[in-house]
C-alpha cells in the first residue's frame, strides 16, 4: 500500500489515537520507568495504535477546520490519558507508601536508595514492595485488564467527545483520597506489630532506666519489621487479587463519567 495515498484525515486520526494511548501507557507502572528507553515506549504505543486503529477509526468524530479546535482535540486526549493513568497509578503508589511507612518504622529511614523506577530516593522496603507488587499484576494479568480498557476507551469515549463535569471530580477525587488507606490496611501488620514493639520498650525503660534501649531495640525493631512485612506481602496479594477483580469496573464507570 503506498502510504501517500492515504488520506489526510486518516493520518490525524491515527495521530490522536496515538495521543491516548502514549499517554496512558506513561503513566502506567512500569511503562513509566526511566530505565525503560523512550524508543522502547513509543514503539510499544505505535505498535498499539496500530493495532486498534482500524477498529476505531469508523468512529471518529468529524475533524474541526481550525487550528484552535485541533489542539483542544489534542487536549482532551491528554486529559483523558492522564485520568486513566492515574486511577491505574494510584494502587502502586499505595504499596509504595506502605513500604515507606513500614521502612521508617523498622529504622531504615537513612538507608535510602535511589529507585531506577522514578529516580527518587526511597526506602528500600518501599522499592521491594512496588516491584513484587508489579510482578503480582502482570502474573495474574492485569496487563491484560488495561489493554481491554484502552481499546473500551475508544468506544466509550470517542475522539473529541470529553465531557469534564463537577460531579465526575466528586467521584474521582475519593479513589484518589483512598491511597493512605489502602497503604494502611496492607501495612496494618508490620505497622501494628512495630507499634506494640516500641511500646514495649518504652515500658521496659520506665522500669529497668539503665538499660541502653538504643542498641537493644534496634535489632529487635528489624527482625520484627523485617518479619511482619512478609506478613504485609501476603496481605498485598490478597489485595491484588480484589484490585484487579475491580480495576475492569472501576476504569469503565470513570469513562462512562468522562462521556459528553
Amino acid at each position: 500500500m503506498d502510504i501517500l495515498s492515504i488520506p489526510y484525515r486518516e493520518f490525524k486520526a491515527f495521530f490522536l489515537v496515538l495521543i491516548r494511548v502514549s499517554i496512558i501507557f506513561q503513566m502506567l507502572p512500569f511503562f513509566n520507568a526511566k530505565v525503560i528507553p523512550i524508543l522502547a515506549k513509543a514503539g510499544l504505543a505505535f505498535v498499539i495504535t496500530i493495532i486498534l486503529f482500524p477498529m476505531i477509526n469508523s468512529k471518529m468524530v468529524e475533524f474541526p477546520s481550525t487550528i484552535i479546535g485541533m489542539v483542544q482535540l489534542i487536549l482532551t486526549e491528554f486529559i483523558i490519558g492522564i485520568i486513566l493513568g492515574l486511577l491505574v497509578l494510584v494502587f502502586f503508589e499505595a504499596i509504595r507508601m506502605m513500604g515507606q511507612m513500614v521502612g521508617f518504622q523498622t529504622g531504615f529511614a537513612i538507608t535510602n536508595i535511589i529507585d531506577p523506577q522514578s529516580g527518587a530516593q526511597i526506602s528500600i522496603l518501599a522499592n521491594f514492595a512496588y516491584l513484587l507488587a508489579m510482578i503480582f499484576f502482570l502474573l495474574l494479568n492485569g496487563h491484560h485488564i488495561l489493554l481491554r480498557a484502552i481499546r473500551d476507551s475508544f468506544e466509550i469515549i470517542p475522539v473529541g467527545s470529553l465531557g469534564l463535569k463537577f460531579e465526575m471530580f466528586n467521584k474521582i477525587i475519593p479513589i484518589y483520597g483512598d491511597m493512605f488507606v489502602i497503604a494502611v490496611k496492607i501495612g496494618a501488620p508490620a505497622i501494628a506489630a512495630l507499634l506494640f514493639t516500641n511500646l514495649a520498650f518504652g515500658v521496659i525503660v520506665k522500669f529497668i532506666p539503665q538499660m541502653n534501649i538504643m542498641i537493644v531495640a534496634f535489632p529487635v525493631q528489624i527482625v520484627i519489621g523485617l518479619l511482619f512485612f512478609g506478613v504485609s506481602l501476603n496481605v498485598l496479594l490478597g489485595f491484588m487479587e480484589t484490585y484487579l477483580k475491580n480495576l475492569g469496573p472501576m476504569l469503565i464507570n470513570t469513562m462512562q463519567w468522562l462521556r459528553i
